[in-house]
């Protein structure tokens, strides 16, 4: 029988050494050669601005978190609502195909000005854009998952006069929850993209404002002291949907399990 290990790479031992090995050595290098702080400031540095500009960053980090977390929900919901709706219409599915497609071929910098245009500077514009980013990968692995169902699950359902309706909830459904799971989990590594590109473009507030004010500045050490902030928020967000993930698929509690990460008892 196997278990999974407790300890996930976020707080692996040799994770934190690699690290804090690497961040050692960024800041030997930045006083051993005497790099001017406008160009790359040393960790202690960003630390330093960290501490002292926390409130002015924590108040910026919040809206992006805001906008982060309005588009995880649209665009998740979205995606899972339009994966279904075509796995249960084939003919929705040929005509909503190569949309999908199309929403990915276009440069987010492309659209973006446009959702600033429609939606205005404010928090709407930014969950639009997060939410085109979350959408694709949710909604093509939930589709995914849903077609790659045991073709004999199908079958025998059918045999007991199961409906389509009751075969895509009871069957497909419950069958696809490991692939939606890593859709959700890609589309929380990119929810930040779509709001930092939004308050790029237009914006009054948030870190990506915060930061193209500081680079403009020549404000290194803020632009670094706000991607921790950033970055920080985006590993939390990966992290809690993970954990939700994995609830998804409780019954195959082998589908996340790193390699190295397995017991057996």
């Amino acid at each position: 029988m196997r278990k999974r290990s407790s300890v996930r790479w976020a707080v692996d031992p040799l994770a934190v050494c690699a690290g804090l090995g690497l961040v050692g050595l960024w800041e030997a290098a930045v006083r051993l050669f005497a790099v001017p702080p406008y160009i790359l400031p040393a960790p202690s540095r960003i630390a330093e601005t960290l501490a002292l500009r926390w409130r002015v960053i924590g108040a910026e980090a919040l809206v992006t978190l805001g906008e982060i977390l309005c588009g995880f929900a649209a665009g998740a919901l979205l995606g899972l609502a339009v994966a279904v709706a075509m796995a249960r219409w084939r003919l929705l599915e040929r005509a909503l195909g190569p949309v999908l497609v199309v929403s990915q071929a276009l440069p987010v910098f492309a659209i973006a000005p446009l959702l600033v245009v429609w939606f205005g500077f404010g928090l709407a514009s930014k969950v639009v854009m997060a939410t085109l980013i979350i959408f694709f990968p949710v909604a093509a692995n939930a589709l995914d998952g849903l077609r790659r169902t045991d073709p004999n699950l199908i079958e025998l359902a059918r045999l007991y006069g199961a409906t389509p309706r009751q075969t895509l909830l009871l069957i497909r459904t419950p069958a696809a929850m490991p692939a939606v799971a890593t859709g959700l989990r890609i589309a929380a590594a990119a929810a930040p993209i779509g709001a930092v590109v939004g308050e790029w473009v237009g914006s009054s507030a948030g870190l990506g404002l915060l930061i193209l004010h500081a680079n403009a500045r020549s404000q290194t050490d803020m632009v670094f002291a706000a991607l921790v902030v950033l970055a920080a928020l985006s590993i939390t967000l990966w992290a809690l949907v993970d954990r939700i993930a994995r609830g998804l698929v409780r019954w195959a509690p082998d589908s996340f399990d790193q390699p190295g990460s397995r017991a057996t008892a």
